[in-house]
Formats: structure tokens, C-alpha cells, sequence
């Protein structure tokens, strides 16, 4: 057996375009072209899947690095803003039942107990639009920043929405053109292993072997390094999030003038949930469903019922079907081999987290890339250690929307209250936030996918009635100065800010300033 402990990192094969693989070798060229070539093998014959339009605030840095203008994502990728999230009929299933998940922290969130205050002086008002004022912003169509405000800075944290498959390409050209990242469009067709049992090259159709030092699977779910050639195993966890299946369709507009919403717009069903997105042409509606709960045709009705109640077209084609299994890899980075985007896992989009874990897995690569192949193990087991704990509190989060529901009115919402569906760290965690808010505390990492505060604006969204907090009365009063700020913000920034589709079709024309 070789020994290549020494041999050193020097070229880097991405296996699979989309946006996986496309921000992948982006932010990789970005930072170590100078003395690392990242090489991109896409098959012509795979097309993506093309339905994750949403992203976090964090998708601002990685266009950033990788040294793209925000005006030629919005010119180019179909694009908008994105503030967050609002949930109708999570909590109830009524008609006026909404929250927002919005991306602003709540005014004053590290200074004093907001919950207790909250409860103690206005809790008939939404927890969300007490403490921010971005969720108005929202009601009112308003984008999360000015004119003048310079590319990728904000006046109010944001995202975006886009068309993923546009989004793909947008990369690519960027890649190739300025970032000197080699293309092969041809088909995976084998896989070559040192003696040590890594992989030395990727067999190509027409291409012959493309080879390198390391490997990112990008596959999708295939996994066809990771799980197809190292065989891998997937860890299930249907058990604990029911949804395992999606309809997708884009929805135009009545005219296009419509307004674009400033958030994604989750709307519960009786079996699972509706998103709707909207981009600058169109909308991007999908069902996500349990296919345990509900059969494909009621499924198609249930999408079209909420199509048209939104103001939809009546004459649509039917939906496309997309079946997943709701889990991931045992294992992320194995040997030489880093799974990034579908082939490490999938979970429903309930809260866009898809993408944002494509960016932290190439940007932890960027970050950590090993310089020898002695460092890869190392590296490995700290990103496998790190991203099995992400996905577990990303799970954990997914399911505190089920679990705080209030909704009986289907076999599909009574299931997910089983004592058996909820996992231990979730369970455990509610009943401590029973008598105390979460906070810093009860996260562990400086990388959490969901803070602190995204939890309170869920719990108190969905109506989690904790005990009530006691707080002394001048953290009561700091408290009220903090909802009197946030109420001062939202009327300062109403009348400030433009509409969405104002702005974006501003940036169009004009582009925005450049710091």
C-alpha cells in the first residue's frame, strides 16, 4: 500500500454542476486559485433540480467572495428580496392564524428579557411585530434597502429568492470567465482508487480520466461517490419529519406590475405545507407533503385550491412531482471524498435550509482546505463531527413547527404530536424553555444554523405558552424602551424604504453603489 500522507492538495474535482457544485468551485477559485485548480465535471444529461429558491442572509458573503455584483444576480437569476418567513395557519389552521420569522434580531435582544416583558405588558400583540420591525416591512411589500444603499449592505438583514436553475448557470459563466475554473461536460461513467483506497480519478464518457486530489460529490441524490462507489449509508429521519414528497409549479403573475413579496410564505395544509415564492416574473408555488397522509391527487387539488385563492390562473399544467427521502450521509467526508448539497442529504425547505448548508459545507472547505493528504483525515473528522450536529439541530428545529402546532384537524398534524416522533434534545429542550426563554445558552456553537432568537420567534409565534417569566421592574422598562424602538423603526421606515419590485427593478437599470 502507497503512502501519500505528504502528497499535497493541489487539485481539487468537483463532480456535479447546480449550485452545489458551481458555489462550491467559486468560493474554492476565489480564495486558492493562485496555487489550487478546481476542475468541474457536469453531465449535459442531469438536470437540476432546480426548485431551492430561497437562501439566508449568509448567501450576501458568499456572493461577495466570490465577486459577483448583486445587480447581475437580480439582472440575470429572475432574483428578489427576502426578509424572512411568514407561517399562516401553522398555529391554528384559522384563517387570521400568522407569524413571522423574520432575520432582524429583535431590538435589544441581548439586553433584557423581552419574553417576560412581552407577556407581562402586551401579550395580545404577535411576539415578532412587537420586538422588530422588519415583519411590517414585510406586510407592506417593503424591500430592506435604498437607492443609495451600496451592493451586498442592508438597511434591514436580508436574502433572496431566485431561480435555481438560473442561478446555476449565473455561477458557472462567473467560474469559467473570471474565475479561471475548469469545465468538462461529459458524463461520469467509472471511479479509479489509489492502493490506499482513495479515489485518483473519475472515468468520463468522453473525456478519459479527470484526476485529483480531492473530490467533492456534488451528485445530488445519487451520492455517487459518497454513497454509490464508498457505499456510504443514509441515516432516515422520516420518522421524526413526515414530509417526503413535493409539487412543484411556477405561477405567473396577473400583470407585471404585481407586487413581488419580501418574504417566503409558508401556508399549512391538511397534510403538509404550501411555499410560495415570489420572483420578478413569476411565483414559485409547491405543495410538500406526506405521501403516508395523502395521496397524489389530493395532493394536486390541494396546490391548485391554494393557487387560485391566492389569485392564481385557473389553466394551470400539472405539477411536477419530486420524491425525496427526508435524512442524510452517515458520514459527509470520507477519505478524499466531501458530499455537498443533495448527496449529503435533503430535508423538506421549510425554512431554506438547503442551500445555507451547501454554503457552510464549501465554505468550512474554503476555510479548512487541508494541505497535505495527512491533513485531510484531520479536517474530515472535524467537519463530519460538526455538520452531524448542524443537521440534528436543523432537524430539531424543522420539527419544533410540527410539535407546537395546535392544528387536530388531520391524522398527519395528531401524528406529529407522538411522544415517539419527537426527538430527545428537542423534548428536553421545551421544557426548560417552559420556565426560561432560549437563549446563548442553550446553543452550544458559534455557527448555529438557527439562533437563539429564531426559536423564540417560532415558539411565540406558534403560541407556545410558557410560565411567565418574572422579570425586576427595570428590566420590564428597559424592555418597553426596546418595543418603543422597534415601533419608531417601523414608522421611519415605511415611508423610507421602497417597494420590492421598486427596488429591483432600480437595480436593473441602474445598478446600485459600490463600496
Amino acid at each position: 500500500m502507497s503512502d501519500r500522507s505528504d502528497h499535497a492538495i493541489q487539485r481539487v474535482v468537483v463532480v456535479g454542476g447546480g449550485s452545489a457544485g458551481w458555489l462550491t468551485a467559486g468560493l474554492l477559485a476565489a480564495e486558492h486559485g493562485d496555487r489550487l485548480k478546481v476542475v468541474v465535471l457536469e453531465s449535459p444529461n442531469v438536470a437540476p433540480i432546480g426548485v431551492g429558491e430561497g437562501t439566508w442572509p449568509t448567501m450576501r458573503d458568499s456572493l461577495r467572495d466570490i465577486g459577483v455584483t448583486e445587480a447581475a444576480l437580480f439582472r440575470e437569476c429572475d432574483a428578489s428580496f427576502k426578509q424572512g418567513s411568514r407561517f399562516n395557519r401553522w398555529a391554528t389552521g384559522q384563517p387570521d392564524d400568522r407569524y413571522f420569522h423574520p432575520f432582524v434580531l429583535p431590538q435589544g435582544y441581548t439586553e433584557a428579557n423581552l419574553v417576560a416583558a412581552w407577556l407581562q405588558q402586551h401579550p395580545a400583540v404577535p411576539f415578532a411585530e412587537l420586538v422588530s420591525f422588519q415583519p411590517h416591512l414585510c406586510l407592506q411589500g417593503r424591500a430592506p434597502k435604498q437607492f443609495a444603499t451600496p451592493e451586498y449592505a442592508a438597511v434591514a438583514n436580508y436574502a433572496y429568492h431566485f431561480d435555481a436553475g438560473k442561478f446555476g448557470v449565473f455561477l458557472r459563466a462567473h467560474c469559467i470567465d473570471k474565475l479561471g475554473v475548469q469545465h468538462v461536460l461529459d458524463d461520469l461513467v467509472g471511479v479509479n482508487s489509489h492502493d490506499n483506497g482513495d479515489i485518483a480519478s473519475v472515468q468520463t464518457q468522453a473525456h478519459g480520466d479527470v484526476a485529483g486530489d480531492l473530490f467533492v460529490d456534488c451528485t445530488g441524490m445519487q451520492s455517487l461517490l459518497l454513497g454509490r462507489h464508498y457505499g456510504v449509508g443514509f441515516v432516515s429521519h422520516k420518522h421524526v419529519l413526515f414530509c417526503d414528497a413535493a409539487l412543484a409549479l411556477q405561477v405567473s403573475y396577473a400583470d407585471e406590475h404585481a407586487p413581488i413579496a419580501s418574504q417566503t410564505i409558508s401556508t399549512a395544509q391538511g397534510s403538509g405545507w404550501v411555499w410560495d415564492i415570489g420572483l420578478q416574473t413569476r411565483r414559485g408555488v409547491g405543495l410538500v407533503y406526506s405521501s403516508a397522509h395523502m395521496g397524489d391527487d389530493e395532493a394536486q387539488g390541494a396546490l391548485r385550491d391554494h393557487i387560485a385563492g391566492t389569485g392564481g390562473p385557473a389553466d394551470l399544467p400539472p405539477a411536477r412531482k419530486l420524491c425525496f427521502e427526508p435524512g442524510h450521509r452517515e458520514t459527509f467526508w470520507h477519505r478524499n471524498c466531501l458530499a455537498i448539497g443533495l448527496s449529503a442529504g435533503f430535508l423538506e425547505p421549510l425554512e431554506a435550509s438547503a442551500i445555507a448548508l451547501i454554503e457552510y459545507s464549501a465554505g468550512f472547505l474554503r476555510d479548512q482546505l487541508p494541505a497535505t493528504r495527512e491533513a485531510v483525515d484531520i479536517v474530515a473528522r472535524r467537519f463530519n463531527e460538526g455538520h452531524r450536529y448542524r443537521w440534528a439541530r436543523i432537524i430539531d428545529f424543522l420539527k419544533l413547527h410540527y410539535v407546537l402546532s395546535q392544528r387536530r384537524d388531520t391524522e398527519f398534524w395528531r401524528d406529529n404530536q407522538r411522544p415517539e416522533s419527537i426527538p430527545d434534545s428537542l423534548r428536553e429542550a421545551l421544557g426548560l424553555w417552559r420556565h426560561t426563554p432560549p437563549s446563548r445558552y442553550d446553543l452550544v456553537r458559534n455557527d448555529e444554523a438557527f439562533p437563539s432568537a429564531s426559536c423564540q420567534y417560532v415558539l411565540y409565534g406558534m403560541g407556545f405558552k410558557p410560565e411567565r417569566f418574572s422579570s425586576s421592574g427595570r428590566d420590564a422598562d428597559k424592555a418597553a424602551g426596546y418595543f418603543q424602538e422597534a415601533a419608531q423603526l417601523t414608522r421611519k421606515m415605511l415611508p423610507a424604504l421602497p417597494g420590492n419590485r421598486e427596488l429591483i427593478e432600480h437595480i436593473k437599470r441602474h445598478g446600485l453603489p459600490r463600496i
